[in-house]
């Protein structure tokens, strides 16, 4: 974690790098179209800037020509035409600077924000487990949005600034005294070294109150996702004191950024005046002693005019950017995160043929102090069903998250037909497994969606013949908008059977030759369960099948039983044979088997 307060050697590491992730969408390779907008736009920006510094000499000819009491209104009238036309031709240039770049600045943000989402499904389950959704969604929103802002601010607004305060300085020593070019540098050296410092020390307040906005963000967010639990407990007025919490800490931090503002433009503003009443008087003493004309005078005027405009800008640009940075510097930080499962350097795709499945020698641990899975070994032979089962913590759903490839193992290998899952490409080796979770999460969209999420290229009527499989298809269609029908978030609109059964018709659409059912059926009631795991029982014929089991009713048929406990197997078996041996498998099986008949009873009762 980075600190809030940011030092001078950390500032300009932060300019250097932006400048070195900007550089690559504001020239990206293999885009001519792209880079010929992006050299239209500055030499559209050059043309303006040009233009606009030789402006004030037309209005000073026009000046000197009316204080001469000239009788040609030609004259001066041609010089107004000009100085209206360069006027106007300065800001055309600068419209078409901006009509080019648009496309650029487009999009480097539509990139950004693909590259980001990408980064983030590459990411592991380790760094999701930990995220803050609310928090991520503005990281990444400020982030994108920065990256706009600072191509724009650093491409068209500070070079052309400095270029633009050089050639008036040049100009000012060109047609007048030093006295004057000294003054103008000295008001733009002050204006400049308290415009950095100041909006340095306001970093730390930019900083804080994006911290404070995440915080909220994510607290918002974290209640509406669980709208029923503050329900189920009445918790409303607690949640929106603890937003509230959150908000009043982003109030302060957002008033000292203001406030600060504040101190900042009344300085600048003071420094500014100070070099125009310096300038103004100077050049007026020197017209009353008929060394300058009026239109000296007016040209002058005219000139820090257009230099206090850019040197305002600047200001403000340079807040702009700096908190762009700020803006970024999170998403640099994600887009910096290791991803902890890497495809090897040269993927192969994995080659199923029977599906044979064998841990061999399996260490595996989320936590270097906290051992999960110790010596693990077992063979799923192709087409047969092998179960695991063992009380909570003993590793059971860990060996399907490695066997998916969400965590690698810390020894030994898991191979699947002899490959190495490790040699393999993550998607042809998840393009292989199906899954159907214990909590079904769906998306926030239709049942057709959801089931078709299975395989996306999959026609309706495909569909529609998991939906048949999966035994959903009745439902569906009593449905008054049938297969359209959204199932809200999280599927919280469907029942627990509804939802097990939607994931089922989707993993038969997929038709994955590798099955895994983890504790599928352990959260729905008994009648319920005794359906869904029919279908189970359907889709897992002839497919190689991992169970992650809770209820051991559902696996007496497996080909073969492990009992996990602490990380290691401790038996193995058929389930008669495991019943025999009187060992801890049969305890597992007489509790529960109590627990069910004291269930039965008391609905009977």
């Amino acid at each position: 974690m980075r600190k809030t307060e940011y030092s001078d050697k950390k500032l300009d590491k932060s300019v250097l790098e932006t400048f070195q992730f900007l550089w690559k969408y504001l020239w990206p390779k293999g885009h001519f179209d792209l880079k010929w907008r992006v050299s239209l736009a500055f030499v559209c920006l050059i043309l303006a800037k040009a233009v606009n510094v030789y402006v004030p000499f037309f209005l000073k000819q026009a000046v000197d020509e009316l204080s001469l009491g000239t009788t040609l209104l030609s004259l001066p009238m041609g010089l107004i035409l000009a100085y209206g036309f360069a006027r106007v031709s300065t800001q055309v240039f600068a419209e078409l600077r901006d009509f080019f770049f648009a496309k650029v600045s487009s999009r480097a943000q539509r990139r950004v924000a693909l590259e980001t989402f990408e980064k983030l499904h590459k990411l592991s389950l380790r760094f999701h487990l930990d995220r803050q959704t609310g928090g991520l969604s503005r990281v990444i929103e400020r982030g994108t949005r920065g990256i706009d802002l600072a191509l724009d601010f650093l491409t068209f607004n500070i070079i052309p600034t400095f270029v633009e305060l050089g050639l008036v300085v040049a100009v000012l020593l060109g047609h007048f005294d030093w006295p004057f070019a000294a003054i103008t540098c000295s008001t733009i050296v002050i204006y400049t070294v308290f415009t950095f410092t100041v909006t340095n020390w306001r970093t730390r307040f930019r900083t804080e109150m994006n911290k404070k906005d995440s915080e909220a963000n994510t607290k918002a967010i974290d209640s509406l996702l669980n709208y029923e639990t503050v329900k189920y407990f009445g918790n409303e007025e607690h949640e929106a004191r603890r937003y509230d919490l959150s908000l009043i800490d982003y109030e302060r931090a957002s008033v000292r950024s203001q406030t600060s503002l504040s101190y900042l433009n009344v300085g600048q503003g003071v420094i500014i005046g100070a070099g125009l009443i310096s300038l103004m008087w100077l050049s007026a003493s020197q017209v009353v002693s008929g060394r300058q004309s009026v239109g000296d005078f007016v040209l002058l005027n005219t000139y820090l005019l257009q230099l206090y405009l850019p040197l305002n800008y600047l200001g403000m640009v340079y807040r702009e950017t700096r908190q762009c940075f700020i803006d970024m510097e999170k998403m640099f930080e994600l887009m910096g995160e290791s991803v902890e499962v890497k495809d090897p350097e040269e993927p192969k795709d994995l080659v199923v043929g029977h599906g044979e499945i064998i841990f061999d020698s399996v260490n595996f641990s989320y936590n270097s102090d906290r051992p999960i899975l110790k010596n693990v070994s077992f063979k799923v032979q192709a087409g047969k069903t092998v179960a695991v089962v063992g009380p909570s913590g003993s590793g059971k759903s860990t060996i399907a998250r490695l066997l998916f490839r969400f965590y690698d193992v810390n020894s030994g290998c898991i191979l699947i037909d002899g490959q190495d899952i490790r040699d393999v490409s993550q998607k042809s080796l998840r393009q292989k497994i199906g899954v159907v979770p214990q909590d079904t999460v769906l998306f926030n969209d239709s049942i057709l969606y959801n089931i078709q999420y299975g395989r996306v290229e999959a026609s309706f009527e495909e569909v529609q013949g998991a939906a048949r499989a999966a035994k959903i298809a009745d439902f569906i269609e009593s449905l008054p908008e049938k297969y359209k029908t959204s199932v809200g978030e999280r599927g919280l609109k469907l029942s627990g059977g509804e939802k097990q059964r939607v994931a089922i018709a989707r993993t038969i659409l997929k038709n994955p030759p590798i099955l895994i059912f983890d504790e599928a059926t352990s959260a729905l009631d008994s009648h319920t369960e005794k359906e869904i795991q029919k279908s189970l029982d359907e889709i897992s014929k002839y497919r190689t099948t991992l169970v992650i089991a809770h209820r051991l009713s559902t696996i007496v048929d497996a080909d073969e039983i492990l009992v996990l406990k602490d990380g290691q197997v401790i038996e193995r078996g058929t389930h008669n044979a495991l019943i025999s041996q009187n060992g801890h498998y049969k305890e597992m099986w007489e509790r529960q088997q109590k627990a069910s008949l004291k269930e039965q009873s008391t609905l009977g009762a």
